[in-house]
């Protein structure tokens, strides 16, 4: 049998004002789609990584369903390098209903300290990359990004050894007492130990020694190590090799020259 070409026209001509009146009511639903973020949280991760949670909660009042919701986080240092890449993903998101997720990154410091170890002592920024991708009716791809600066506090900022002091310690050796002093702007706690070696004016290694330090985020520290020298082996100058051994990173070893 066949059809007559007007009712061939007419079912596409309803097959296209449906498509259209489909679209634009699945475009027009977004704006009863509402996304609430939670208060961010930073911590750590067993792995003693920097763990920062976004809490996401999408209420969805649209006509139709939402799907593949998905939001990406990247994080690039000041040359572009990438320091690390989270994404956290949905399926469907029913009408009518609620769905909620944590969008979790984290941060190898020792991630960062590969390309510079000014992350250790002087405050910077890092770039952010924000994409969120939706399909509207599961059908229609919605996607939206943006770029942002994300401050990055130094833990050891304005890290500075004093002038050394020395004391006498028996007929063969001195005490050699070095200042240590610096700030945590870090938004987490640094825990851990300061190793150091002292060279003197030939590189000959005449002594070592450690302290633990355990300052809290924003706050400053202030110590010292001592050392026990051979009075034979202290020159006018020398350099010290000092080391950061802490849960979240290991560096060393800084230089820093005395006398």
């Amino acid at each position: 049998m066949r059809i007559p070409i007007r009712m061939i026209s007419m079912a596409t001509t309803f097959f296209w004002i449906f498509l259209i009146v489909f679209l634009v009511s699945a475009v027009y639903s977004v704006k009863d789609v509402r996304f609430d973020f939670g208060e961010p949280q930073i911590g750590l991760t067993s792995d003693n990584k920097i763990l920062f949670s976004l809490p996401i909660i999408i209420d969805n009042r649209g006509y139709y369903n939402i799907g593949c919701f998905n939001v990406t986080t990247e994080i690039l240092d000041h040359e572009g390098f990438m320091i690390t890449r989270a994404s956290t993903f949905i399926p469907v998101i029913e009408k009518s209903r609620q769905a909620m997720a944590t969008h979790n990154v984290t941060i190898d410091v020792n991630d960062l300290l590969q390309n510079s170890q000014d992350y250790l002592f002087n405050d910077t920024e890092l770039e952010v990359h924000e994409t969120v991708g939706i399909k509207l009716a599961e059908v229609i791809p919605v996607q939206a990004s943006t770029n942002l600066s994300m401050p990055w506090g130094a833990p050891l900022y304005n890290f500075t050894l004093g002038e050394i002091e020395y004391a006498g310690f028996n007929g063969t050796h001195m005490t050699a007492t070095v200042p240590i002093s610096f700030e945590n702007h870090a938004s987490f706690d640094l825990t851990g130990s300061i190793q150091m070696r002292m060279y003197n004016s030939t590189n000959i290694l005449v002594s070592e020694g450690q302290t633990t330090i355990e300052t809290p985020q924003h706050a400053a520290y202030s110590g010292y190590i001592e050392l026990n020298v051979p009075i034979v082996s202290i020159t006018g100058n020398g350099y010290f090799e000092v080391y950061f051994l802490t849960p979240l990173f290991e560096f060393g070893p800084l230089v820093i020259p005395y006398g």
